[in-house]
């Protein structure tokens, strides 16, 4: 049997919807554990992009598919809840902010989201799946959420985050595709009007003690960033995204940064691609990150960059026709060392046998000249790289107490290894 479904509804029954078009301007409520919602196609609408088009709060068992949600704050709203199951749904048109004059601000809790497609807040052992979540601000939106599988779906065209973490762990993300997530900021420069392309929206936002989530095989391609990921809070808060895997990702032509993890540790990301961007990858002030086996091609600033980071790991990546292939290095005025005192200076790093071709500068660590005779790059270790074909190999500047050893360097323009400034640097056994 098909039901028509009325305002404010409160289903308590497997209940499949009779097909049309529906204005819910107070939408509908699943209220006993264990229910099916079959939507059968029905579309729901709300008024003035306000209120929430399903809600399921404080049940478990909740199976929604095959149901159309616009025009909502909150198109599926889900609390407190385990065991959830929404597919094939498709969820576009919820609330939006202003456009050009809104940088988004990253940082807000449950309490103050944005608006978004599909809402999960404190939802456990759940599935998201092959749901259709483009053209609005936010895709899939995740907070306080564990052990959450979001796979195949399509979050593309947002103006926000397509997909978002907030203080969720141990979930797995995979398949899923969230391309073109971006939005223009139109603020007056020295020179006039000008705009900024990103505005803190991105394909993957990761942010608030999200950690050890596995993200794989997804599509993250033109947004803001592909992955923004950021562990210290706005208001000077260690809030770390320790332990996440990324591999099989696709996060290239970002306006900025493919992969952006900051303030955090033990990231891993492999086998994932990060072309044509500003950065491939940007990790400021994160340490024991590893960086392997990824494919790093025509970025304009460079492929890897990490200010004040230790004890990261550069293995096996191909670098090709970026600015710089890789960056390290310790500012004279650092931000945030207060905070983070054992990333006074960048340490313990290890850059091994990556191939770097077609670059202005293959390999660049320095120590900026203003910086205090205490603050430098040390014990960074270069080893069996392939360098070739680039302006300079390697620019290595006040850095101390490193080895570069056992590199092929063949056929750069200008120079191979340049030592500026140094101190008990060992240059052994490199190929040149």
């Amino acid at each position: 049997m098909e039901i028509t479904p009325q305002d404010g509804m409160k289903i308590d029954r497997d209940t499949r919807l009779k097909r049309g078009v529906y204005y819910l301007p107070n939408g509908i409520e699943i209220v006993k554990d264990g229910v099916t919602l079959d939507g059968n196609g029905a579309l729901l609408i709300g008024d003035g992009f306000a209120g929430r088009g399903i809600v399921v709060n404080r049940r478990s068992g909740v199976r929604i598919h095959h149901v159309q949600v616009e025009r909502y704050y909150h198109g599926i709203w889900a609390n407190a809840s385990a065991n959830l199951t929404i597919e094939l749904c498709h969820v576009t048109r919820t609330h939006e902010v202003a456009g050009p004059d809104v940088f988004l601000d990253i940082w807000l809790d449950r309490s103050q989201a944005y608006g978004g497609g599909i809402f999960l807040s404190g939802v456990i052992d759940s599935v998201l799946c092959d749901n259709d979540v483009q053209h609005q601000q936010n895709g899939i939106m995740l907070y306080g959420c564990d052990h959450v599988e979001v796979m195949r779906n399509n979050a593309s065209f947002n103006s926000g985050a397509g997909l978002m973490l907030f203080e969720s762990s141990y979930n797995q993300i995979h398949d899923n595709i969230a391309d073109f997530c971006c939005r223009i900021y139109n603020y007056r420069g020295r020179d006039g009007e000008t705009y900024h392309n990103g505005a803190d929206a991105a394909a993957l936002v990761m942010m608030c003690n999200s950690s050890h989530n596995v993200l794989r095989k997804n599509w993250l391609r033109s947004g803001g960033d592909g992955v923004f990921l950021g562990g210290f809070h706005k208001d000077q808060i260690k809030t770390p995204c320790n332990d996440n895997v990324f591999e099989h990702n696709d996060g290239s032509w970002s306006p900025n940064i493919a992969f952006e993890a900051t303030f955090s540790e033990r990231n891993v990301f492999r086998h994932n691609k990060a072309d044509n961007c500003n950065y491939g990858f940007w990790l400021g002030y994160s340490s024991h990150s590893t960086i392997e086996d990824n494919v790093i091609t025509g970025n304009r600033i460079a492929g890897v960059a990490i200010e004040q980071g230790h004890h990261n790991r550069i293995v096996r990546n191909t670098f090709a026709r970026n600015r710089d292939g890789v960056q390290f290095w310790v500012s004279a005025r650092p931000a945030f060392t207060h905070f983070y005192t054992e990333c006074a200076d960048s340490h313990e790093t290890e850059i091994s046998d990556n191939e770097f071709t077609r670059h202005d500068t293959a390999i660049r660590i320095w120590t900026e000249r203003d910086a205090t005779p205490a603050q430098r790059c040390h014990h960074f270790h270069v080893a069996g790289n392939t360098i070739h074909d680039n302006r300079v190999a390697a620019k290595i500047e006040r850095v101390r107490d490193s080895v570069i050893q056992r590199n092929r360097v063949k056929g750069n323009v200008e120079a191979g290894l340049v030592l500026i400034g140094c101190q008990d640097v060992q240059a052994v056994g490199n190929e040149m």
